[in-house]
């Protein structure tokens, strides 16, 4: 191979290696120190690795006073109000006042590009407001350009840009965590409606339910035996003041006056 083949080859290398690394913006931002605060929290939510992941961006930068609102928040939270603020693409300040001088653009956002925005929450609007003065807002419909461009910070067309603005973009609804679908869980069995019949309770075996038990029996009256006409004695005259006797005491009282009798007329005979 000669000296020529060896130095295109050489050259090649280093531009892959060029296009490979472009950026890093962590060694970026820390040449600036108004910008350490956000240096640090790309850091944290990881979106430093993720910038440095791409080719063509812009980061709308916010001073260490602008960003010490996200101090507190959820590293979740943080990450999505930030990656708000990188931009897929290459801005320069000339190129936004181009973009901006007849109308409002739309810009995407990191944010729309990680599939957790809903609505308009990944894309922000640029325009131009009094004295040419360009301003950022969310692209939610209903919200204000809350923010200003305050200078352009560092350039390398066409792979990075960071511009510093003045205060963060309001995105409506993005500190609140995205909805989860959860399986519905089947109605309780044990669940009636309104105004429908419910049924009684079973009657356990200690309390048996009064419909079944039996009906209480009626103590048997039994009724007086009419009463028996009084025994005569055996001079024929009622015995009024004997009580009536019972049955077996009236068979014993019969076979005792039969006695009497026979004895009575034995009597007569011997008397004679």
């Amino acid at each position: 191979m000669d000296a020529r083949a060896i130095s295109a080859a050489l050259l090649l290398s280093f531009l892959l290696f060029s296009a490979a690394s472009a950026f890093n913006i962590t060694n970026l931002l820390s040449q600036f120190p108004d910008f350490n605060d956000l240096n640090n929290f790309l850091t944290q939510t990881n979106l430093a690795g993720e910038i440095n992941s791409r080719k063509t961006i812009t980061i709308l930068a916010l001073d260490n006073g602008a960003v010490s609102g996200l101090s507190g928040k959820p590293l979740d939270v943080q990450r999505r109000i930030l990656s708000v603020h990188v931009i897929l693409d290459y801005y320069d300040a000339q190129k936004l006042a181009r973009l901006s001088s007849d109308n409002t653009t739309v810009l995407t956002t990191l944010f729309q590009a990680s599939g957790a925005a809903r609505n308009q929450q990944g894309f922000i609007k640029v325009g131009q407001i009094s004295h040419g003065e360009i301003a950022f807002g969310s692209a939610v419909r209903g919200s204000q350009f809350d923010s200003r461009l305050v200078k352009s910070v560092v350039a390398q067309p066409y792979n990075i840009c960071v511009l510093q603005i003045s205060s963060p973009i309001q995105v409506p609804g993005i500190d609140a965590k995205p909805p989860r679908s959860s399986p519905s869980s089947p109605p309780p069995s044990s669940f009636s409606p309104v105004g429908s019949p419910k049924k009684a309770p079973a009657p356990s075996a200690k309390t048996p339910s009064k419909a079944r038990a039996p009906p209480a029996k009626k103590p048997k009256v039994v009724a007086d035996s009419p009463a028996r006409s009084p025994p005569k004695s055996a001079d024929g005259e009622d015995d009024a003041a004997a009580p009536a006797p019972s049955e077996k005491s009236g068979a014993s009282r019969g076979s005792f006056i039969g006695a009497a009798a026979v004895m009575a007329v034995i009597s007569v005979f011997l008397a004679l």
